[in-house]
């Protein structure tokens, strides 16, 4: 009986420590970058090396789980005061704050190390993507609605950090793809700043461009949707050297474009939080279908 207690409490606590891990780390987030980064580099890679492909993926969720953790422990005391993060590992008590730092600085240096076996740029990117989400981007959301802007640039590198992998080499390739998920992010970033605007108050974060939730954020929303839907389609013209799309790919990306359009309008015309969710999950679906539209178009599309 005691053996079967003790098994218990071990597997709890096992449990537990494995799901503070992917808090701390924030796992749905850290995949969905991940895929991204696959997205690029199937994209740029001639023929698919497994290993590299393996090193990238491993390599990439340790080095964004290493960016969420130290974000969690800069953050922790403005984590406890929203009710959609107090619960985390750290301002919940469950996790020393040295113990999320080593398990950080751990993830740090096995992303970074794994992203050099690819190659020395894509460790290079990934060390730059750290730095900035970490040191600029989170000391900023208290201070100005620009921290959106800032935290573009890391949110950016995955998509083209897959295609530096693959061949590495930065050009107009790796280029336009960072360029694509850099104006999709402000969309998405501000859909969810609108959404939990309450909660990001308590804390001091003014997400928003205005700082609140008016017909000029709104519009700032629909401007920049615009500007994605350009550079999404972009390859089209045959301008991104050997990054292409073919017209039925274009048309399609376009589509998807104007179905997140379409939100953007109803958070403009409606100010509501139902718009904003929305647009939220409708930009999570274009940036997701964009990518697998892009990789079909190469290998299916001839």
């Amino acid at each position: 009986m005691k053996t079967a207690v003790r098994t218990t409490i071990r597997t709890g606590v096992l449990s537990q420590a494995l799901e503070d891990f992917k808090q701390l780390t924030k796992v749905g987030l850290a995949v969905s970058v991940v895929f991204s980064s696959v997205a690029g580099y199937f994209l740029g890679a001639a023929a698919i090396d497994y290993r590299v492909l393996l090193l990238l993926m491993i390599g990439g969720y340790f080095t964004v789980g290493a960016s969420n953790a130290y974000n969690q422990i800069i953050e922790r005391d403005l984590d406890a005061l929203m009710q959609r993060t107090r619960n985390r590992p750290i301002p919940s008590g469950r996790m020393s704050v040295n113990t999320a730092f080593v398990i950080a600085t751990v993830c740090a240096a096995l992303g970074i190390t794994m992203l050099y076996l690819v190659n020395p740029k894509t460790a290079m990117f990934g060390a730059i993507s750290i730095f900035l989400y970490t040191s600029v981007y989170t000391p900023l959301k208290t201070r100005t609605p620009l921290s959106v802007f800032v935290g573009a640039f890391p949110g950016a590198i995955p998509f083209m950090l897959g295609w530096v992998a693959a061949t590495g080499k930065f050009g107009i390739e790796p280029g336009t793809l960072f360029m694509v998920q850099f104006f999709w992010q402000f969309p998405h970033f501000w859909a969810i700043g609108w959404l939990l605007y309450d909660d990001y108050k308590k804390a001091g974060y003014y997400m928003l461009p205005t700082g609140k939730k008016d017909r000029a954020t709104a519009l700032q929303v629909i401007m920049y949707v615009i500007w994605m839907i350009v550079v999404s389609v972009f390859p089209v013209t045959g301008l991104t050297g050997e990054l292409r799309l073919s017209v039925a790919g274009a048309v399609i990306v376009a589509l998807l474009g104007l179905g997140m359009l379409y939100f953007a309008v109803k958070l403009y015309q409606d100010k509501d939080n139902a718009s904003a969710r929305k647009l939220m999950l409708a930009s999570v679906a274009y940036i997701t279908l964009l990518q697998i539209v892009y990789v079909a178009d190469k290998y299916l599309g001839g």
